[in-house]
C-alpha cells in the first residue's frame, strides 16, 4: 500500500496529512482532519451530503481522491462563517433531520456567489444534485432565494 504526504489548504488552513492513493477527500477530511460536516451518504456522488466547495464550486467530497485536492482551496461546512445562506437556513427552517443540511448550505453559498441573478429554474437545477429525504424542498428553495434577494438588495 502506497502513502502519500500531502497538503491540503482547507478552510484557509494548510493541513499536512498522510493519505492512501485511493482515500477519498471525504474520508480524509473526516477521519484524519475531524471535519464532520460533509456527511457519507451514499459514497456514489448521488446524494450531496458530503458536498463542499474545491476552488469555490461545490464538489462531492466522496467523488475526489484526496490526492487531488493538493494546490486546491478547499472549504468545508466548518469554514463558513454565518453567511447568508446559514442565516436564510435557520430562518426559513430549511433542515429537518438536518443531515444533509451541510451540503444544501455548501451549494447555496456556491449558487449566491457564482449565480447571483439565479432565476427559479436555476435554483431548482442546483439543488437537483443533493437529496433530501426529510423535506418537501420548499422550505429549502424559500431559504435559497431569501438568500439571493438579501444579497441583491446589500
Amino acid at each position: 500500500m502506497k502513502l502519500h504526504t500531502i497538503q491540503l489548504k482547507i478552510n484557509d488552513e494548510q493541513q499536512t496529512v498522510t493519505v492512501r492513493s485511493g482515500d477519498t477527500l471525504l474520508y480524509t477530511i473526516r477521519k484524519q482532519l475531524g471535519l464532520t460536516g460533509a456527511k457519507p451518504g451514499c459514497l456514489n456522488g448521488d446524494c450531496g451530503a458530503c458536498t463542499i466547495h474545491v476552488d469555490g464550486w461545490p464538489m462531492k467530497s466522496c467523488l475526489m481522491m484526496a490526492v487531488e485536492g493538493e494546490g486546491k482551496q478547499i472549504t468545508t461546512i466548518e469554514g463558513l462563517k454565518d453567511t447568508p445562506i446559514q442565516q436564510a437556513f435557520v430562518q426559513h427552517f430549511a433542515f429537518q433531520c438536518g443531515y444533509c443540511t451541510p451540503g444544501f448550505i455548501m451549494n447555496g453559498h456556491s449558487l449566491l456567489q457564482k449565480k447571483p441573478d439565479a432565476d427559479d429554474s436555476t435554483i431548482k437545477e442546483w439543488l437537483e444534485s443533493n437529496i433530501c429525504r426529510c423535506t418537501s424542498y420548499s422550505e429549502i428553495e424559500k431559504a435559497i432565494k431569501f438568500a439571493l434577494e438579501k444579497n441583491k438588495s446589500s
